[in-house]
Protein backbone atom coordinates (compact mmCIF):
# COMPACT_ATOMS: atom_id res chain seq x y z
CA UNK A 1 0.00 0.00 0.00
CA UNK A 2 1.06 3.33 -1.47
CA UNK A 3 1.55 6.62 1.15
CA UNK A 4 -1.24 7.81 -0.61
CA UNK A 5 -3.47 4.85 -0.17
CA UNK A 6 -3.38 2.65 -3.11
CA UNK A 7 -2.35 -0.70 -3.65
CA UNK A 8 0.50 -0.87 -6.35
CA UNK A 9 -0.98 -2.52 -9.39
CA UNK A 10 3.16 -3.19 -10.43
CA UNK A 11 5.59 -6.17 -8.71
CA UNK A 12 8.63 -2.86 -8.57
CA UNK A 13 8.15 0.75 -8.97
CA UNK A 14 5.74 3.15 -8.71
CA UNK A 15 1.87 2.73 -9.58
CA UNK A 16 0.61 5.17 -12.36
CA UNK A 17 -2.33 5.21 -9.61
CA UNK A 18 -0.10 7.14 -7.11
CA UNK A 19 1.59 8.94 -10.19
CA UNK A 20 -2.74 10.20 -10.39
CA UNK A 21 -3.14 10.83 -7.12
CA UNK A 22 -0.28 13.08 -7.23
CA UNK A 23 -1.54 14.69 -9.73
CA UNK A 24 -4.89 15.08 -7.85
CA UNK A 25 -3.15 16.41 -4.91
CA UNK A 26 -1.27 19.25 -7.04
CA UNK A 27 -4.26 20.26 -9.28
CA UNK A 28 -6.53 20.39 -5.99
CA UNK A 29 -3.52 22.51 -4.01
CA UNK A 30 -3.77 25.22 -7.01
CA UNK A 31 -7.30 25.08 -6.97
CA UNK A 32 -7.70 26.18 -3.41
CA UNK A 33 -4.93 28.47 -3.07
CA UNK A 34 -6.64 30.27 -6.29
CA UNK A 35 -10.01 30.20 -4.46
CA UNK A 36 -8.31 31.45 -1.13
CA UNK A 37 -7.18 34.36 -3.11
CA UNK A 38 -10.24 35.02 -5.10
CA UNK A 39 -12.24 34.77 -2.19
CA UNK A 40 -9.94 37.23 0.37
CA UNK A 41 -9.36 39.79 -2.85
CA UNK A 42 -11.83 39.80 -5.06
CA UNK A 43 -9.45 39.01 -8.00
CA UNK A 44 -8.37 35.87 -9.58
CA UNK A 45 -5.34 34.00 -9.19
CA UNK A 46 -4.20 35.02 -13.17
CA UNK A 47 -5.74 38.63 -12.45
CA UNK A 48 -3.68 38.93 -9.70
CA UNK A 49 -0.18 37.46 -10.99
CA UNK A 50 -0.76 39.91 -14.11
CA UNK A 51 -1.21 42.84 -11.37
CA UNK A 52 2.15 41.46 -9.97
CA UNK A 53 4.05 41.44 -13.37
CA UNK A 54 2.45 45.28 -13.80
CA UNK A 55 3.54 46.38 -10.95
CA UNK A 56 6.98 44.78 -11.34
CA UNK A 57 7.20 46.64 -14.83
CA UNK A 58 5.23 49.67 -14.96
CA UNK A 59 3.93 50.26 -18.48
CA UNK A 60 3.60 46.81 -19.70
CA UNK A 61 1.78 46.04 -22.61
CA UNK A 62 -0.93 43.49 -23.11
CA UNK A 63 1.44 41.30 -25.72
CA UNK A 64 4.30 41.71 -22.88
CA UNK A 65 1.81 40.48 -20.40
CA UNK A 66 0.68 37.62 -22.60
CA UNK A 67 3.94 36.54 -22.46
CA UNK A 68 5.06 36.42 -19.09
CA UNK A 69 2.01 34.54 -18.25
CA UNK A 70 2.41 32.24 -21.71
CA UNK A 71 -1.12 32.75 -22.41
CA UNK A 72 -3.24 33.67 -25.14
CA UNK A 73 -2.95 37.42 -25.77
CA UNK A 74 -6.72 37.58 -25.73
CA UNK A 75 -7.03 35.63 -22.90
CA UNK A 76 -4.86 38.41 -21.16
CA UNK A 77 -6.51 41.06 -22.56
CA UNK A 78 -10.16 39.64 -21.57
CA UNK A 79 -8.02 39.28 -18.16
CA UNK A 80 -6.86 43.07 -17.98
CA UNK A 81 -10.67 44.00 -19.07
CA UNK A 82 -11.98 42.83 -15.91
CA UNK A 83 -9.31 44.19 -13.91
CA UNK A 84 -9.84 47.55 -15.50
CA UNK A 85 -13.46 47.26 -14.76
CA UNK A 86 -12.50 46.71 -11.30
CA UNK A 87 -10.60 49.77 -11.20
CA UNK A 88 -7.24 47.56 -10.14
CA UNK A 89 -5.30 48.60 -13.74
CA UNK A 90 -5.27 51.75 -15.62
CA UNK A 91 -4.81 51.26 -19.41
CA UNK A 92 -3.45 54.16 -21.23
CA UNK A 93 -3.39 55.02 -25.13
CA UNK A 94 -0.40 56.38 -26.72
CA UNK A 95 -1.72 59.52 -28.50
CA UNK A 96 0.76 59.05 -31.01
CA UNK A 97 -0.67 55.13 -31.59
CA UNK A 98 -4.01 54.38 -29.90
CA UNK A 99 -2.46 50.82 -30.99
CA UNK A 100 -0.12 50.71 -28.12
CA UNK A 101 -1.93 50.28 -24.58
CA UNK A 102 0.55 51.07 -21.90
CA UNK A 103 -0.64 49.48 -18.31
CA UNK A 104 -0.07 50.83 -15.30
CA UNK A 105 -2.09 49.71 -11.40
CA UNK A 106 -4.39 52.15 -10.02
CA UNK A 107 -4.31 53.46 -6.31
CA UNK A 108 -6.60 50.46 -5.51
CA UNK A 109 -5.20 47.71 -7.54
CA UNK A 110 -1.53 49.13 -5.56
CA UNK A 111 -3.30 48.43 -1.99
CA UNK A 112 -4.67 45.07 -3.21
CA UNK A 113 -1.10 43.69 -3.87
CA UNK A 114 0.10 45.25 -0.29
CA UNK A 115 -2.51 42.71 0.79
CA UNK A 116 -2.09 40.15 -1.61
CA UNK A 117 0.08 37.03 -0.14
CA UNK A 118 3.76 36.75 -1.32
CA UNK A 119 2.81 33.85 -3.97
CA UNK A 120 1.12 36.39 -6.09
CA UNK A 121 2.11 34.08 -9.21
CA UNK A 122 -0.41 31.23 -7.83
CA UNK A 123 1.07 28.26 -5.86
CA UNK A 124 1.95 25.98 -9.29
CA UNK A 125 4.00 28.39 -11.07
CA UNK A 126 5.67 29.65 -8.20
CA UNK A 127 7.01 25.97 -6.86
CA UNK A 128 8.24 25.50 -10.25
CA UNK A 129 10.10 28.84 -10.48
CA UNK A 130 11.49 27.26 -7.02
CA UNK A 131 12.73 24.09 -8.74
CA UNK A 132 16.15 23.47 -10.11
CA UNK A 133 16.91 23.67 -14.25
CA UNK A 134 17.99 20.20 -14.18
CA UNK A 135 14.75 19.55 -12.05
CA UNK A 136 12.62 21.39 -14.59
CA UNK A 137 14.23 19.09 -17.55
CA UNK A 138 13.35 16.35 -16.21
CA UNK A 139 9.73 16.99 -15.16
CA UNK A 140 9.32 18.22 -18.55
CA UNK A 141 10.91 15.11 -20.30
CA UNK A 142 8.47 13.23 -18.32
CA UNK A 143 5.05 15.03 -19.48
CA UNK A 144 6.39 15.52 -22.74
CA UNK A 145 6.23 11.37 -22.91
CA UNK A 146 2.88 11.70 -20.84
CA UNK A 147 1.24 14.00 -23.32
CA UNK A 148 3.18 12.09 -26.50
CA UNK A 149 1.05 9.01 -24.98
CA UNK A 150 -2.29 10.28 -24.43
CA UNK A 151 -5.28 10.93 -27.16
CA UNK A 152 -7.05 14.12 -27.81
CA UNK A 153 -4.50 16.60 -26.58
CA UNK A 154 -5.06 19.89 -27.40
CA UNK A 155 -1.70 22.04 -27.80
CA UNK A 156 -3.75 25.35 -27.65
CA UNK A 157 -4.51 24.66 -23.94
CA UNK A 158 -1.31 25.59 -22.96
CA UNK A 159 -1.91 29.11 -23.60
CA UNK A 160 -4.88 29.13 -21.06
CA UNK A 161 -4.76 29.50 -17.76
CA UNK A 162 -6.23 26.99 -15.56
CA UNK A 163 -9.98 27.39 -15.56
CA UNK A 164 -9.63 27.73 -11.49
CA UNK A 165 -6.89 30.31 -11.56
CA UNK A 166 -9.68 32.58 -14.33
Amino acid sequence: MSKYGCSEDEQDGVSYLEILQKFRIIVRAAQKYSQRVEKSLGVSGAQLWIMKEIERVPGLRVGEVARKLAIHQTTASNLLDALEKKDMVCKMRMPTDQRIVNLTLTERGRALLDAAPDLTRGLLPEALSQMSEDDLARLGESLDMLLHTMSQVDVDFALQPLPFTM
